[in-house]
């Protein structure tokens, strides 16, 4: 089993990055053969300052690699590194549709959100489908709410085999039905488009304030808070501290007497020790760069040996060969 899955640099990485999408691709390392790349071509989109994007593109490799991505059991590497997939989806987008990416609801959320209307926006699920279908990938794992990226990916393989015999595999979405849906300090979904992120690293003092200025409701600390499940410091606090210590403050809050800035105080200190092997090997890393370097340009190399024949059977089958 082949497994695919990218995350873009176009900023800090954040909770909502790391347990929707790092944590599972971690995990999935023993499960397959996995390539996971950093997704610097589809930054472009929203992202233009040039010295940003390249920070923005080790700090990912960093993260990645201190979180626990291994480089000898993964295939690890910079979308830009493999230029095949940019060819490859110009063969692609001949052949898609007009009207199915003006279905695609990301295009739609984006623009609502106050990001440009770009070609490269709108196109983007052309180039997501090369992304996939270069590397003969099986499984692609994501949220529910990404389905349809790899359904549309789908489509296009099956146009191309339809229209020029059989080309690419058909990957199958593999859906993290447990993955962990991370509330942002407003309580909406964490995100970088809402401002509302909390790093997984960076300054502990800036880290703390997020933490601290968490949106609470005006209740006492005597009230009983019999939602105290909906409380979005509980929420953060079940993903980064043992279950039973979650469960104690949220029964002493549903019951009265925890006071929410005690909370988020807690909530703070787990999510610190959460990551602080983390943090380690990341500062190691970060006084080595070249070595992370030669980790992304080693798993390019075999990302792109693999992404070459595949192109040469597309090129071979559409006459361009």
């Amino acid at each position: 089993m082949r497994i695919l899955s990218g995350i873009q640099p176009s900023g800090a990485l954040h909770l909502g990055n790391f347990f929707g999408m790092m944590k599972p691709a971690i995990e999935l390392q023993d499960r397959g053969e996995a390539y996971y790349f950093i997704a610097n071509y589809h930054s472009m989109t929203s992202l233009y300052d040039p010295a940003q994007r390249r920070a923005n593109t080790m700090d990912v490799a960093l993260d990645f690699l201190a979180c626990g991505l291994d480089p000898v059991k993964s295939v690890f590497f910079k979308q830009s590194d493999v230029p095949e997939v940019t060819e490859l989806a110009w063969l692609l987008t001949t052949l898609t549709p007009m009207g199915l990416l003006e279905r695609c609801h990301s295009f739609k959320d984006k623009v609502a959100k106050g990001l440009s209307p770009n070609h490269g926006l709108f196109a983007y699920p052309v180039l997501m489908a090369a992304d996939i279908l270069i590397y003969d990938s099986n499984t692609v794992p994501v949220g529910r709410d990404q389905k349809q990226h790899v359904e549309v990916t789908r489509d296009i393989a099956i146009k191309f085999n339809e229209t020029y015999g059989d080309t690419f595999i058909l990957p199958e979405p593999q859906i993290k039905e447990n993955a962990a849906a991370v509330p942002g300090t407003d309580g909406q979904k964490m995100s970088k488009s809402y401002g509302n992120t909390i790093e997984i690293f960076g300054d502990e003092k800036i880290i703390r304030k997020k933490f601290m200025s968490l949106v609470m409701d005006s209740r006492t600390p005597a009230e009983p808070k019999l939602d105290a499940h909906e409380n979005l410091a509980v929420k953060l606090l079940k993903l980064v501290a043992p279950a039973d210590i979650a469960a104690q403050f949220e029964d002493r809050l549903r019951v009265g007497g925890l006071g929410y800035g005690d909370l988020k105080k807690a909530l703070f200190e787990h999510h610190w020790n959460y990551f602080s092997a983390a943090r380690a090997r990341r500062a190691e890393l970060a006084g080595h760069l070249d070595h992370v370097e030669s980790i992304l340009w080693e798993g390019a190399s075999k990302a792109r040996s693999l992404a070459q024949g595949v192109l040469k059977r597309a090129r071979r089958a559409s006459g361009i060969d």
